[in-house]
């Protein structure tokens, strides 16, 4: 047969792969949106009103930068993890 028929995605249509990769990266997004939003809601929004008043919007805007920094540096560091391990395993086999 001239198909691959893997049971596995390693054996699955690059096309395929990159489908579910770009899907889970859009899912996992929305999952970081969902959290940022709890998080800084309740952190930040004493009562609800008609208009947000200044000190909340300040609080927001902060809120969303500390998050997306935390974010960023969170993924930075699995990362370099990653690397050193993938770089202490090839060392070894070496």
């Amino acid at each position: 047969m001239d198909a691959p028929s893997g049971g596995g995605l390693g054996g699955a249509d690059p096309q395929l792969q990159r489908f579910i990769e770009v899907e889970t990266q859009k899912q996992r997004f929305q999952q970081l949106v969902h959290q940022m939003t709890e998080l800084c809601w309740e952190k930040c929004m004493d009562k609800p009103g008609p208009k947000l008043d200044s000190r909340a919007e300040t609080c927001f805007v902060n809120c969303v930068e500390r998050f997306i920094d935390t974010s960023q540096f969170i993924l930075n560091r699995l990362e370099q993890t990653q690397k050193s391990k993938s770089a202490f395993s090839e060392s070894l086999s070496d």
